[in-house]
């Protein structure tokens, strides 16, 4: 037996399962950044009242009250399960169609809802 078969053969299969291992590291890797960057990425619900009177808005999982002329961003939310409906303070209801999602807002006019693009 010479040298290169003592030395060859073994450093071939160690070479292979280094090589192996640090695909599965990186695999591992790679599957973590894609689900955190997945849970990150929900984006927040903007909600902008540009009406004189208060508004309640439901998402069907939240409920909040913007005043007159206010805003208010629900953190995090991503998109509504289903429509969003805006009752406001007379208690007509605007029914928005679903799902509602960050890359558009709620503007809420006078008696109205809008969807723009959100800034």
């Amino acid at each position: 037996m010479n040298i290169n078969e003592m030395i060859g053969q073994p450093l071939a299969k160690d070479s292979m399962r280094n090589w192996n291992g640090f695909l599965r590291s990186g695999l591992v890797i790679l599957t973590m950044a894609a689900t955190l960057t997945a849970c990150s990425s929900a984006g927040d619900l903007t909600i902008s009242n540009e009406s004189p009177v208060d508004v309640t808005v439901s998402t069907g999982e939240e409920e909040v009250t913007v005043s007159a002329w206010g805003g208010a961003s629900i953190l995090g939310y991503g998109c509504t399960p289903g429509d969003v409906i805006v009752e406001f303070a007379s208690g007509q209801k605007v029914v928005v169609a679903g799902p509602v999602c960050p890359e558009v807002q709620l503007v809420i006019l006078n008696g109205e809802v809008e969807l723009r693009p959100s800034p």
